[in-house]
């Protein structure tokens, strides 16, 4: 039988659904899936990165959709998000970061290229063809150059030290990948316990629906941090 508020001729007031934490047009399956994710009794990822491609923001309404990803994160217990943007033409890296640093945001954010090297520690950090690999060997050899100046004593290199060298050093809890099961040159250091999830849906028809499966995945995982 339907539950009373689907079908009374007097619908939920809109001050209701937002109490709810959904909006007063979300669709049924969608409000299903926000309230697994909430009543879950474990918790959700505290950061998320999702992964896309510099193709994916020639769509239209691809920066729409970013904003929108932004707030369903946060609305859903995320306290750090990371953009992860790969790039194959270097030449569109400027107009990238324009406008992805013009996108709306509700938490402050750091957008770094290819030749950014300072570390990104706002909420949203957007990595812009700052590719996994080239940060890993920049980190590796600035501790080298420490050494060789005797800042460094080459006992007391640790991960501790490699992580201080990262531009982007927070470790994702779950990791998304739209339209493909492949994860380019990403964070090859920070996502080694990460969460992947791999989803077919692109990333302009990017949904608040598939962000929540994505959470409730994750929800029903056990992380095992590489034991």
């Amino acid at each position: 039988m339907p539950a009373p508020h689907l079908t009374s001729p007097n619908p939920r007031p809109a001050t209701f659904w937002a109490a709810a934490g959904v909006d007063p047009d979300v669709a049924l399956y969608d409000y299903y899936l926000a309230a697994r994710v909430r009543r879950h009794p474990a918790a959700g990822p505290d950061h998320v990165a999702v992964v896309i491609t510099e193709r994916d923001l020639l769509e239209a309404g691809a920066y729409d959709t970013l904003a929108d990803f932004y707030g369903w994160a946060f609305d859903y217990g995320a306290d750090r998000l990371t953009v992860y943007v790969s790039v194959l033409d270097e030449a569109a890296v400027p107009t990238l970061e324009r406008e992805l640093a013009g996108v709306d945001a509700p938490r402050e954010m750091a957008v770094r290229g290819p030749a950014d090297d300072e570390r990104a520690d706002a909420p949203i950090q957007v990595s812009v063809g700052h590719g996994g690999k080239q940060e890993f060997a920049t980190a590796v050899r600035n501790v080298a150059e420490a050494v060789e100046r005797g800042d460094l004593a080459p006992e007391d290199i640790d991960e501790n030290v490699v992580e201080s060298e990262l531009v982007f050093p927070a470790e994702p809890d779950l990791v998304i990948k739209t339209g493909a099961e492949r994860l380019s040159d990403f964070m090859i250091w920070q996502s080694v316990y990460s969460e992947l999830y791999f989803t077919d849906v692109n990333w302009r028809d990017f949904r608040k629906r598939d962000y929540l499966r994505a959470v409730l995945d994750y929800q029903n995982r056990q992380r095992r941090f590489g034991r």
